[in-house]
């Protein structure tokens, strides 16, 4: 019986790195078939196909590589001899890369994203063990209409619910508000739960100019002013607990709404949702008046990519808020 055949598109990051002796730290360095003669036995499984996207820190990954790297794999996943594609990527921005590609392609082929904490010079490099068991993923059936796929510490998890939680454990990767899908064990895929619904954002664009701020006990309007006055396009706010902001804040919410700038609000806790609880001024209830838009229980960096793509489709704030608020606020 032939094997299945799955792409691995290599775009740097530690699991491609090694210690450079001048200056006593990680860079890039590894091959992508130097990284791949470390999956031992990987043929017995697998047919592999090589595709260099780069060789990136992930820190350097820009929105737009991510568009990029968006059309390689969905145009990579809809060849009929490709039975799913993984991607090496930085630990860093692992998580926006994962979710934008969970958002604009839509195939029911297993995507699987994967990274190292530790880089090939370090003891215990784990770059050709999480290699080896997102291609495992990557041939499984039960992997197919998952969406995109994290495997990290033989791990599976979901690429809109995962988040990088440690900078040195090699168990970064949680879904801190329900935990992982599944496990990869004896080189098997094992799943405990599944994906209720599935998102997709029809749109090969993306606006660049959205910010990220986040909220703490007296900050003021002058940065949301002063990003409006730099023609940024949308803002995104990591609100204190339910989904509130310091009274300072709402001159400069009330500002970017007039302007037709969407603001999307979440929460800077880990998990939970936002919610229009609170009436005072401030309290998701105030802000709900105002227009801005709830980003359920998102981090931050998550739903600016989701409002980046939503504004590459489209400016109307209505559409753009169906987009968050879907399902989740009556």
């Amino acid at each position: 019986m032939a094997n299945s055949k799955v792409a691995i598109v290599f775009t740097g990051g530690t699991i491609s790195m090694k210690v450079d002796p001048r200056i006593h730290a990680a860079i890039p360095a590894l091959s992508s078939e130097e990284i791949l003669a470390m999956v031992t036995n990987i043929e017995n499984f697998a047919d592999i196909e090589i595709i260099n996207f780069g060789n990136y820190p992930s820190p350097h990954i820009t929105p737009n590589m991510m568009m990029d790297l968006s059309r390689l794999v969905k145009k990579t996943i809809s060849r009929d001899d490709i039975t799913g594609v993984v991607v090496t990527h930085g630990t860093d921005t692992l998580e926006e890369t994962a979710y934008l590609l969970d958002l604009t392609i839509n195939s029911k082929k297993p995507i699987i994203v994967a990274g190292a904490m530790r880089n090939s010079s370090e003891l215990g490099y784990d770059g050709s063990s999480n290699l080896s068991a997102a291609i495992c993923t990557a041939i499984s059936p039960k992997s197919n209409g998952k969406g995109v796929l994290v495997v990290m510490n033989n791990e599976v998890n979901a690429a809109s619910e995962v988040t990088k939680t440690n900078t040195l454990s090699l168990d970064t990767f949680k879904s801190p508000e329900f935990g992982p899908l599944g496990v990869v064990d004896n080189d098997e895929v094992i799943y405990y739960r599944d994906i209720i619904s599935k998102e997709f954002i029809d749109t090969d664009k993306i606006e660049n100019k959205v910010l990220l701020l986040k909220s703490a006990p007296g900050i003021g309007s002058d940065i949301i002013n002063y990003s409006i006055d730099c023609g940024y396009k949308g803002i995104v706010i990591e609100g204190l607990g339910r989904g509130n902001v310091p009274p300072s804040m709402v001159d400069g919410i009330v500002n970017s709404i007039s302007k037709g700038i969407p603001v999307v609000l979440v929460s800077r806790c880990p998990t939970g949702r936002v919610l229009d609880t609170y009436g005072y001024e401030g309290g998701g209830k105030h802000l709900r008046q105002l227009g801005v838009i709830f980003g359920g229980n998102l981090p931050g960096q998550k739903a600016r990519i989701k409002l980046m793509l939503s504004l590459g489709m489209t400016d109307d704030m209505g559409t753009i808020r169906n987009i968050f608020e879907k399902n989740m606020y009556k």
